[in-house]
């Protein structure tokens, strides 16, 4: 007689699988893990290298950075130029001039408004100061004048330990007056060339790169282009609607440097949600300087409506289509951005962050069609199936 627990096999279950070791499951678990982990490190690591090479090369990257951005915008009047027989360089010459000249214009009416209203701003922004402190030393707060001056003694020592940092923001790497022109000019001559040649470039990479690899960085170039013209393009009618509200109601408010703030309101929406509080923030400051605090008050009000249409109803609309990326990584690509590169690395981070979904998508796409199972095979007709007729 047998006692104790028997062991199930495959003689006596014909239908199971025959039974693994314990440690030989687990040794193939630490196996796929340890093989997965030394993938993810090599990918960090080149990662990192690629960081190192670009901040090395940041001076260079950074004006064919801003000149892809800035051709994807002036391109569709470039290829209508085209398409109505201009020859390209001739439709790249006046698209881009028009270009200057639009923002020659905006220089032009900006400049005179702010020196024109500096002076009452500045009258009007000691009155508001002293108006806060008033505020904040009477009830509810009774803030006495030592805690105050030592706060706005911090709040100034740390502007000046920080002010070359706020300075070096805007370029990053480009620390002289001299290489900041040096700078624009690469980058107007960089959309120069990207307008008038940008239709070759993608057949000479396939011809250099070969069928196989060439017709991958093709397709992947060519969705990467429509994503980032789209994305520029969508961002250009959001800012516009916010600046043309906000600065309506700024207008009709009488708020001083209505067109200035107009302005960086448009220009800021190209930074998404970061630009729109910032410049929003900063019509009410003016408007509570310039105008008292119910004015400020209905300022901030026009600004939350309008920020929640734009939220709420624009961007989910226009954006969806170009962009498929979820407003926490919208934030956190526009958080680190700025925090490596300044100004330009928040305006200049989710389009990155947009190429790379491009390109993450791709791949994926086709690993799926990599792994698909094969489509059944259609049946063969059947001659023996037809029955024999009855004689």
């Amino acid at each position: 007689m047998v006692t104790g627990p028997v062991r199930a096999s495959s003689e006596t279950h014909p239908n199971r699988k025959s039974w693994r070791d314990r440690g030989e499951v687990i040794g193939v678990g630490l196996l796929w893990l340890a093989k997965w982990s030394l993938c993810v490190v090599a990918i960090a690591a080149g990662a990192w290298v690629l960081g190192w090479i670009a901040a090395k090369l940041w001076v260079i990257l950074l004006p064919v950075a801003l000149a892809i951005v800035v051709a994807t915008v002036l391109w569709p009047p470039t290829r209508w130029l085209t398409r109505h027989k201009l020859p390209p360089a001739l439709a790249a010459s006046v698209t881009l001039l028009g270009f200057l000249a639009i923002l020659a214009g905006i220089v032009a009416l900006i400049v005179p408004s702010v020196a024109d209203q500096a002076p009452e701003l500045a009258d009007k922004s000691t009155a508001g100061i002293n108006q806060i402190r008033d505020w904040i030393q009477g009830p509810p707060l009774n803030i006495r004048d030592e805690q105050l001056d030592s706060a706005v003694t911090a709040i100034v020592d740390r502007l000046q330990s920080s002010g070359a940092q706020i300075a070096g923001g805007v370029f990053t790497g480009v620390s002289t007056a001299t290489s900041v022109l040096i700078t624009l000019v690469l980058t107007l001559v960089l959309v120069f060339f990207f307008l008038k040649d940008g239709p070759r470039f993608l057949p000479w990479m396939h011809s250099v790169l070969g069928n196989r690899s060439g017709r991958h960085l093709e397709a992947v170039l060519e969705r990467v282009w429509a994503t980032l013209g789209g994305f520029i393009r969508t961002q250009a009618v959001v800012s516009l609607v916010d600046a043309t509200c906000i600065g309506a109601a700024l207008f009709i408010l009488d708020v001083p440097l209505a067109l200035v703030l107009s302005v960086i309101t448009f220009l800021g929406g190209f930074i998404p949600m970061v630009g729109a509080f910032v410049a929003g923030a900063l019509a009410v400051l003016v408007a509570l300087v310039g105008n008292g605090f119910t004015t400020a008050l209905i300022v901030l009000g026009i600004v939350i409506a309008v920020q929640q249409l734009e939220g709420n109803v624009l961007q989910p609309v226009l954006q969806s289509r170009s962009m498929e990326l979820h407003a926490v990584v919208v934030l956190l690509a526009v958080t680190a951005g700025g925090s490596l590169y300044g100004i330009t690395g928040a305006f200049l981070a989710v389009p990155v962050v947009a190429m790379i979904a491009v390109v993450i998508r791709y791949i994926g796409e086709q690993i799926d069609a990599a792994t698909a199972p094969p489509p059944p095979e259609a049946d063969e007709p059947m001659a023996d199936a037809v029955p024999p007729t009855q004689g």
